[in-house]
């Protein structure tokens, strides 16, 4: 029978016995519930257990209070250490017990030392968290306290591991500090790894960042790394932070099929701007048809192929300021870009147009056809020959055509940035408007209403693209402050197996077919009209809706990242040039705060000048207070 005030273990922690009801087999134990705090004295409470809720220390009696304050004596307890590695040794010296189990009683006269109730829990904590006796568990668990003296071998192992790792919470802890310093060494990159991670949208939660005190989001981490030099202003987070591969397609395109192809007379032009490198469709007119030419990359990329998979899985080429990263294989422009050889392949829209432009008929072929790369400038110089300008004038005709059924035209102007991340250097220019960027335009979008027709009237399962008519006030202002409000009045888009109208557009069918190369639903539109051409069986239209969705959603990511990574480019140019200064005009001042549009960096900012200010108002402004991970800036009227 264990007596009253006798010492147990309750929850790994000490408890006396109150008292005992033998009928019952209860006991009634006293124990600390609430430590002393500098405002709180200890609170003791009692429970009442069974005898094999606790594990049985020492027969009373024993005072709890004077045990628990012996327990945190600091002094006391490094001579236990000492005395329990000592008690260690001497057991391992005799080879006829160095494989006993003993008792606290046993191992406290190999200490030398004599102790009693109010010691009794601190010699325990000493030899129970020491590395020089490991604790009996089956004993434990009937309820008695029996260790064995552990392999000295073992015993050193365990101390070094436990010194490393003190010593690495304590270079840890000198790193947290830097951390928050903003002055790192160059050792602390291992601990940062985990900091640039979670800047990367890679992982949801950062340990150092909590133990720092930092706010735990992308854009503190984004700030870390750049306070303390990780990053450069050069980084761009935003491809990876959004999920996307930061490097093109790896798995290279066949050569293209040799298959029966239609040789287009003539010559046709791929008319584009100067910096670019994968033109994928040509115009050409031979006096009855127009004919629109658009890359071929699905003669290759079969439906549900791991090409296909992994366009779908991208959903659109993404263009960065630093870079391009192709849906498609980098390899792949050589044989199916338009231009690039002196015969191109390429899936043709042979379409015929009548007295009013609309489109009367559209044939989709399988053609060879001789392409001559034009910039924009240079289609502007030749727009009079005889080869131009039947398309020039076929496109000022669809122009009229559309706006008469109710297209909006929206010209915002655009800029092109261009990072040389070598150089370290930005250039921002603004994106040139020739006239024969509005023919080509023309013609890509009589090719999507054609490609459309063509579905309908075949019975394809189609992507086909709808928006709802805008609802256009009659009071719209001049100038640049007309086309924002005109854009604040169109409706978002539709990607489905249904056809309708494009209100904005002004046709009444329209898909885009125009950058397979680019583009995964002009890809997989590719698809089902060759398969259909070919007499193969076609997607059907549960299947084309699934694929269209998920490449539609992998596309806007693309688009967001694209969105973040040019506002980070102009953000790091306005930082490399702190001089800059630029006109911003007025697009709306119809709130507290009006709306500005800075052309030469294509940005749009609410700017306070601190005075009313009137449409289409210019105003020379600077930037200030820029934040780049927060993508933030200030300007301010000068």
């Amino acid at each position: 029978m264990i007596s009253n005030d006798s010492l147990v273990l309750y929850k790994n922690s000490p408890a006396v016995i109150v008292s005992s009801e033998a009928a019952t087999g209860k006991y009634t134990v006293k124990f600390q519930s609430t430590a002393a705090t500098a405002t709180k004295k200890a609170v003791y409470s009692t429970q009442n257990i069974r005898e094999k809720d606790f594990v049985f220390l020492y027969n009373g009696p024993v005072n709890l209070e004077k045990s628990i304050e012996l327990s945190l004596n600091q002094d006391l307890m490094q001579n236990y250490k000492q005395l329990v590695k000592e008690a260690q040794e001497l057991i391992l010296s005799d080879s006829d017990i160095c494989n006993n189990i003993f008792t606290l009683e046993d191992l406290s006269v190999f200490a030398g030392l004599d102790i009693d109730g109010e010691n009794y829990f601190a010699f325990y904590l000493s030899v129970a968290g020491s590395f020089s006796f490991v604790r009996d568990e089956k004993s434990f668990a009937d309820g008695k306290i029996l260790f064995r003296a552990r392999p000295m071998e073992e015993t050193l192992s365990l101390e070094k591991k436990a010194l490393e790792k003190e010593q690495e919470g304590e270079l840890r802890q000198g790193f947290i500090q830097r951390l928050k310093d903003g002055k790192l060494l160059p050792g602390d990159a291992k601990f940062m790894q985990e900091v640039e991670s979670f800047a990367l949208g890679q992982c949801e939660k950062s340990k150092v960042m909590h133990e720092a005190h930092f706010k735990e989001t992308v854009e503190r981490a984004h700030k870390a790394l750049l306070d303390t030099g990780i990053w450069s202003i050069f980084r761009n987070p935003y491809p990876m932070r959004y999920g996307l591969s930061t490097k093109s397609a790896n798995i290279s395109l066949s050569l293209p099929p040799e298959e029966d192809r239609f040789e287009v007379p003539g010559i046709s032009f791929a008319i584009d701007n100067e910096w670019s490198t994968d033109p994928d469709d040509a115009i050409g007119f031979d006096g009855k048809y127009l004919w629109v030419h658009i890359a071929d990359p699905a003669s290759t990329v079969m439906p549900g192929s791991q090409i296909d998979e992994n366009a779908r899985g991208r959903g659109a080429t993404l263009y960065l300021p630093e870079g391009a990263v192709r849906m498609l294989s980098e390899d792949c422009l050589e044989e199916y870009a338009l231009g690039l050889k002196e015969k191109s392949r390429a899936l043709s829209f042979k379409i015929l147009l009548d007295q009013n432009g609309n489109v009367e008929d559209c044939e989709v072929l399988k053609t060879f056809v001789h392409v001559k790369r034009l910039t924009y400038f240079q289609a502007d110089e030749l727009k009079e020959t005889a080869e131009l300008k039947p398309l020039f004038e076929i496109a000022q005709l669809n122009e009229k055509r559309r706006i008469k059924n109710g297209a909006v035209s929206i010209e915002i102007p655009e800029i092109h940035i261009s990072v040389d991340l070598d150089k370290k250097s930005i250039q921002i220019q603004e994106t040139p408007k020739p006239e024969s960027a509005a023919v080509v335009r023309e013609m890509m979008l009589l090719a999507g209403e054609g490609a459309a027709k063509f579905a309908f009237r075949n019975n394809i399962p189609f992507p086909f693209i709808t928006q709802e008519s805008p609802d256009i006030p009659k009071d719209l202002p001049e100038g640049l402050a007309r086309e924002f409000r005109l854009r604040k009045c169109m409706r978002k888009r539709s990607v489905g197996v249904t056809p309708g109208s494009h209100g904005g557009l002004g046709l009444g069918f329209y898909s885009q077919v125009t950058s397979p190369l680019r583009r995964y639903g002009d890809l997989i539109a590719h698809m089902q009209l060759r398969a259909f051409i070919d007499g193969k069986p076609l997607l059907d239209k549960d299947t084309m809706l699934e694929r269209i969705s998920a490449g539609d959603a992998a596309a806007v990511a693309s688009h967001q990242a694209e969105r973040k990574s040019r506002m980070h480019w102009i953000l790091v140019y306005l930082l490399s040039n702190p001089l800059w200064t630029g006109d911003a005009v007025c697009v709306d001042n119809s709130g507290k705060i009006p709306q500005f549009f800075i052309r030469e960096l294509g940005l749009e900012a609410m700017i306070n000048p601190g005075r009313d200010v009137e449409l289409n108002e210019i105003v020379k402004v600077k930037g200030s207070n820029i934040n780049l991970p927060e993508l933030t800036c200030d300007f301010i009227v000068i």
